[in-house]
């Protein structure tokens, strides 16, 4: 598959069938976020992997306000958490008054969607969560950055038309 065609064959799942996420298929997104590039190689993240209970858990606190209701049916939600820098990119973030983490937990993500669609697997980002349950269910102190709905999307969920903007609108090229 080439790139402009993963690209554009990646979507938002948001109707998942109940088809458990193979581990080997789970290791494989797994394993591109880590390969992802982050300030000095710092990788200042980490990710919870819910599955079965605590992935139905995990979804009830994307749900207030009515939002996010498909993601009970996502049968593994990845919840990615903000970490510390490591010492050059910590030092490197001061100097240069920039924090690299969300840009990091940014590649990480796009790299685990990606790949997921190389496997047949569908993803939604997920970034409405009530943060203080999500973190009492994880048992984590660190900050929650973002969720991503992984699984199999459900068969009517077909391949809609991307709709962005053009390059006009976000490009400019400068001599």
């Amino acid at each position: 598959m080439d790139f402009i065609h993963l690209s554009n064959t990646r979507q938002s799942c948001r109707n998942f069938s109940s088809k458990p996420v193979s581990k080997e298929d789970l290791l494989t997104c797994l394993e591109a976020a880590r390969l992802a590039p982050s300030a000095c190689n710092s990788q200042p993240y980490h990710i919870y992997v819910c599955t079965g209970e605590t992935a139905a858990a995990a979804a009830k606190t994307t749900q207030t306000a009515g939002m996010n209701k498909f993601t009970s049916q996502a049968p593994c939600l990845l919840v990615i958490t903000e970490e510390n820098y490591n010492a050059t990119a910590a030092i490197g973030s001061r100097r240069k008054d920039q924090d690299y983490r969300s840009v990091d937990i940014g590649l990480a993500a796009a790299q685990i969607c990606l790949c997921a669609t190389t496997l047949g697997l569908s993803t939604c980002m997920v970034g409405w969560f009530n943060e203080k349950e999500l973190s009492a269910l994880l048992n984590t102190k660190s900050r929650i950055r973002l969720v991503i709905a992984l699984g199999y999307a459900a068969e009517e969920d077909k391949l809609r038309t991307k709709k962005r903007k053009s390059l006009d609108e976000l490009v400019s090229f400068v001599q």
